[in-house]
Parts: C-alpha cells; sequence; structure tokens
C-alpha cells in the first residue's frame, strides 16, 4: 500500500468524554456479514432522529463540517466494547483520523490495526484544537504530518508520539500480521537456530498428535 505521511481536510469538533463504540456504531449495524453500509450507523441516534431524518443541530450534519477527515473528540474516545465495526464505520464515513487526550485501548488497537490514525495530545491542546475547528462559518482545517510528528490547525502546531510499531503499521498500511511478517527472515532465522539446539522441540504438537492417533487406532 501506499505510503501515508499527510493527513490533511476539514476538522470537526465533538467534545463529548467516554463517547464509547456503541454509541459510535450502534448494535443494529452489527447484523450484516460484510462491513458494507456501516457509514450510515456512524454515531446514528446523534446525526439522525426516532423518524431516521438528520438532526440540524448534530456537528457533522452542518455544512461546515459535512466534509470532515479528522475528529476532534473528548477523553476516552471508543471506550466501551470491543467492536470493530466503529473503526470501519468512521473509515467509511471518510474520517481518516481522530485527536483526543485519551482513547480506549481496544479501540486503540483496532483503529491502528485498520489505519484509522489516533493522535492523542494533552487535554489543554485538544482544547486549543477544539477551538480552532468550531468557527461554522471557517472551520480551520488539520494538518498531521507523520515525517514531522507534528499537528497543524490554524494557528496551533504541536508535536505528538507514536510508538516505532504503531507509525509503521500506519504509513505502511500494514495490520498486526503484516508487521510481523515484515520480520519473516528474522523469524526463520531464530526457528532454525532454536531447532538445532534443541531437535527435540522439532514438530512437537504433530508427532504428538500422531502419536495420540496411533494410541487411539
Amino acid at each position: 500500500m501506499d505510503d501515508i505521511t499527510t493527513i490533511e481536510g476539514v476538522g470537526a469538533p465533538l467534545p463529548l468524554p467516554n463517547l464509547d463504540t456503541d454509541q459510535i456504531m450502534p448494535k443494529q449495524f452489527l447484523r450484516g456479514i460484510d462491513k458494507a453500509g456501516l457509514d450510515r450507523g456512524l454515531l446514528h441516534d446523534m446525526r439522525f432522529d426516532a423518524n431516521g431524518a438528520p438532526r440540524a443541530d448534530f456537528v457533522l450534519n452542518q455544512p461546515a463540517w459535512r466534509d470532515t477527515r479528522v475528529l476532534v473528540a473528548g477523553p476516552n474516545f471508543g471506550c466501551g466494547s470491543s467492536r470493530e465495526h466503529a473503526v470501519w464505520g468512521l473509515q467509511q464515513y471518510g474520517i481518516r483520523a481522530v485527536i483526543a487526550p485519551s482513547f480506549g485501548e481496544i479501540f486503540y488497537s483496532n483503529a491502528m490495526n485498520n489505519r484509522l490514525l489516533l493522535v492523542a495530545l494533552p487535554q489543554a491542546d485538544v482544547d486549543q484544537i477544539m477551538a480552532a475547528v468550531s468557527d461554522p462559518v471557517a472551520p480551520a482545517s488539520i494538518r498531521i504530518d507523520l515525517s514531522t510528528m507534528t499537528v497543524n490547525a490554524g494557528d496551533f502546531a504541536k508535536s505528538f508520539s507514536l510508538s516505532p510499531r504503531h507509525l509503521d503499521m500506519f504509513r505502511l498500511g500494514l495490520d498486526v500480521i503484516g508487521m510481523s511478517l515484515t520480520h519473516a527472515d528474522a523469524i526463520a532465522a531464530f526457528t532454525s537456530r532454536h531447532h538445532a539446539d534443541n531437535p527435540w522441540l522439532r514438530d512437537v504438537a504433530a508427532t504428538t498428535m500422531a502419536r495420540l492417533g496411533r494410541m487411539a487406532g
């Protein structure tokens, strides 16, 4: 996949603490056997009323933020259940990054495993970005630069950090399996040395199953 070094676009303020995955992607949108249509479910009960009509006062339904690419959120974003659909729904809607003071642990792993960038900044910094993107006439565009590890929004500029593993996963579009496979040569070398030093451990599971099969017969 392409090496992504920048994310840039309209930022939308969503200053709600503890916004959980049940709210991000309600349960009725988990019935399918694929990922299709999850953009409709994103923040559904906030975006639509009981009759399915868009709520005019919700930020993503307002003209200034309809092309949002970055959410600026409250602390503990993505807490709650482990549904990966919350990440998929955000991506299908067009969200490419979320900036918040903190994230639910499982949501963070799901996001980084699916190339949804999460940027954690101190609350005071998030408040400044929130103010910059809250103007309904001309909300600030946000630029996240992974080559310099900086976030820019209006007059705001701040550095952030990611673990080297998550940075590589995001930039190269790799999940945890793909990231592990980048070390295939080192894994093969370790396996070879390990079996040379401990030959009785080679194929121990298959050998045990074969013996059990012979005993059962």
